[in-house]
């Protein structure tokens, strides 16, 4: 019998565990991929991907071993504090900051994207600067130091990786894993399966009764831009992130790049424009890209899949497609051709097809990155260029959110959610702290 079975190695089931093994509780963390070091996707080698589990986000870490950033505010990336508080959430982000810091996080530095001045001329134009802490640790010491995490925790409690867990029962006091690697009973049981295990969840908390929410889906396109356009807002800071309102809904920009590329994304069997950082390839660009992303709500998740399968399946249009045009081009309601982009001034950092997103992309995203750029064209005191290149279209998925309590507990007593999966968080600082939460709600209740 475990104190606790964890279904999930990704960060915030990491965290939990960390934070549990050392109070030497009887734990079990289980994922459906592989060990750290064996994890890989043929994608980023440019092969075709033949994967019956994916390596990219299944597997100790999870995303976390993907660019490995990690942004400490409550001001983006989830709603803890409105779980804990505004001050616990930021100790609890601070605590995550330690644990990697004790593991090699300290090799790179901590930044800040706070700037006063910056906030309040951002305001008389109609922005709202979001501010935060960062610690952005790159794929490769990410990679790195969460190999050191699990070192440490394989002598402490029980891990089990390729894991295909067919159900949870809940008996009388406990619960009941049922798996390909056989059956284990569990006081406690915590999902922590993350985005990529959305449909595992659906099913599992249909079958248990667990009360969910709305899903939330925000999509976007990923902007190119001159980098020096954006240099007096940079001037202290690595990025910066901002927030606009248009017509009621507040489109942000999300992972912003200097002197970055773009570069594909495969995620929920979708092609998108995402941006890496220029560290990742040893040396940087003149360009600048980030994604206005504007978020929806829908009934379920399936209906939330369903919309991001229509708009950006027909922009990949069977293959992996992905549709430039240029601000001009798009401001003249007008396509973009191949003769255009081969002289256009701004040169791309990713080969995509030059065409008319105004085929594509719905309205209302048209619309509020247009009503984003005039402001940002305010707050700049400048025109943004023309030849400035618009890839469509990227997305953020999220899971449904869960009804839970203060603890993340859901009306099955004894079952809960955490990080992604729980809805609540949407970033690598705030799961990972949600999982840390939990932890420490457990060590203080005695089984």
């Amino acid at each position: 019998m475990y104190d606790v079975v964890i279904i999930g190695a990704g960060v915030s089931g990491v965290f939990l565990a960390y934070t549990l093994a050392r109070q030497s509780q009887n734990v079990l963390l289980i994922d459906k991929g592989k060990q750290l070091h064996k994890r890989s996707c043929p994608l980023d080698e440019g092969k075709l991907c033949s994967c019956d589990v994916c390596g990219k986000y299944y597997g100790f870490a999870g995303l976390g071993k993907s660019e490995g950033k990690f942004n400490y505010t409550n001001d983006f990336g989830g709603d803890l504090e409105q779980k804990v508080g505004p001050e616990e959430a930021l100790r609890l982000m601070k605590e995550v900051d330690n644990v990697l810091c004790s593991f090699g996080g300290d090799e790179v530095e901590l930044y800040s994207t706070v700037n006063p001045a910056l906030v309040k001329n951002a305001k008389v134009h109609g922005l709202q600067l979001l501010s935060t802490e960062v610690r952005h640790l790159g794929t490769a010491r990410s990679t790195a130091i969460f190999q050191r995490i699990y070192d440490v925790l394989k002598s402490r409690i029980d891990i089990w990786f390729e894991v295909d867990v067919q159900r949870i029962e809940k008996q009388e006091n406990e619960f009941k894993i049922v798996s390909n690697k056989g059956d284990v009973q569990a006081r406690r049981v915590v999902v922590a399966t993350g985005r990529s295990g959305n449909d595992w969840a659906e099913e599992q908390f249909s079958a248990l009764g667990v009360k969910k929410g709305l899903t939330r889906l925000d999509l976007g396109i990923r902007v190119e831009m001159h980098g020096r356009q954006l240099n007096r807002l940079l001037e202290h800071t690595f990025e910066t992130k901002l927030a606009s309102q248009h017509e009621g809904v507040i489109s942000y920009t999300y992972c912003m790049n200097p002197k970055g590329r773009i570069i594909r994304k495969y995620q929920e069997g979708l092609v998108m424009p995402d941006g890496q950082n220029y560290r990742e390839k040893g040396s940087g660009t003149a360009n600048l890209n980030f994604t206005l992303f504007t978020p929806a709500y829908f009934n379920t998740l399936q209906e939330a899949n369903t919309y991001a399968q229509n708009v950006i399946g027909e922009l990949n249009a069977g293959g992996d497609q992905i549709v430039v045009q240029r601000l001009s081009d798009l401001r003249r309601q007008k396509a973009t051709s191949k003769e255009d982009m081969s002289g256009n001034r701004i040169q791309p950092t990713l080969s995509a097809t030059a065409g008319n997103l105004l085929n594509y992309v719905p309205t209302n995203y048209i619309s509020a990155l247009e009503a984003f750029l005039r402001k940002l064209e305010g707050l700049l005191g400048e025109s943004i260029h023309e030849d400035t290149l618009l890839y469509g279209m990227d997305g953020k998925f999220y899971s449904p959110v869960v009804e839970t309590d203060e603890y993340f507990e859901t009306n099955v007593k004894g079952l809960y959610v955490i990080g992604d999966s729980s809805g609540v968080t949407h970033s690598l600082s705030q799961a990972a702290a949600s999982g840390m939460y939990v932890g420490e709600v457990f060590n203080e209740k005695i089984l």
